[in-house]
């Protein structure tokens, strides 16, 4: 599962045609994708156990979902410490994928299980189970729904209710759909993306699933190696709508990032 590109950077070089999805169908001319640099403000400890899959701030504190046969968690993190104040795990038959939070329930999808489990915020009291007929991946919420992906180039809406299919979205690059998109976070209207096995984060527009920008984690995740050669990929994504932090981390990362992205 490690695939490493090898980029120097901290903002995104111009998109790439073909595969990658950066051929433009309009007017025929070719575009580009707009680059996302970012500044790290704070380094945090984290937990190098955590493969971590979903990342949350809601109502100011941390939550985590860690995947892996015989090790998914839902935690609850202090993250200036990188400690688990808060714990469940996941029976060995399932492994965790993306978590997400509304109305102070938390939703935590599976992979190939297709089991959706809800819990209670306070005391993670597993009230409900979903079934469904997809591998899970990451998951967020626009406050209303909850938003999907799956490891392709779609985004699946469930209401949160019933976790009935609403809608389905493809997500596309430069006119083509895009590819591996995995955790995901909504930001200002946004929906924010780490593209799984890459070290890049779309920023997709929900009206229409078009990339509008990215950045590149290359420089962040060198630096990661050089401390933990068996960190993985960065994967984790959150974001503190009260002080508009922005947090990210990756699975079997030693470091937590708060950052400040340029757009």
């Amino acid at each position: 599962m490690k695939t490493f590109l090898s980029v120097s950077t901290l903002v995104l070089l111009a998109s790439c045609n073909g595969k990658n999805g950066n051929d433009n169908n309009n007017d025929h001319h070719p575009e580009t994708t707009k680059s996302i640099s970012y500044s790290i403000i704070g380094t945090y400890p984290h937990d190098t156990s955590s493969y971590t899959q979903g990342l949350v701030i809601y109502n100011g504190e941390m939550y985590e979902g860690t995947g892996n046969y015989g090790h998914s968690k839902l935690l609850k993190v202090d993250w200036k410490t990188g400690k688990a104040e808060k714990e469940v795990s996941l029976d060995p038959k399932y492994f965790g994928e993306g978590i997400t939070i509304l109305h102070d329930t938390i939703y935590q999808l599976t992979w190939k299980e297709k089991t959706v489990f809800v819990y209670t915020l306070k005391d993670f009291k597993k009230i409900k189970e979903f079934t469904v007929d997809i591998e899970g991946w990451g998951l967020t919420n626009d406050g209303k729904q909850l938003i999907v992906s799956t490891g392709a180039s779609d985004l699946n809406y469930y209401d949160p209710s019933t976790f009935k299919l609403v809608k389905t979205q493809t997500v596309t690059e430069g006119g083509s759909p895009s590819f591996n998109i995995n955790e995901l976070e909504y930001i200002d209207g946004f929906i924010y993306a780490n593209q799984y096995q890459y070290p890049y984060i779309f920023k997709i527009d929900p009206a229409n699933g078009q990339v509008v920008a990215k950045a590149d984690l290359t420089s962040m995740w060198d630096r990661i190696r050089a401390i933990d050669a068996d960190a993985d990929v960065p994967n984790g994504i959150a974001y503190d709508t009260a002080t508009k932090k922005t947090y990210i981390t990756g699975k079997w990362w030693p470091e937590l990032y708060e950052i400040q992205f340029s757009q």
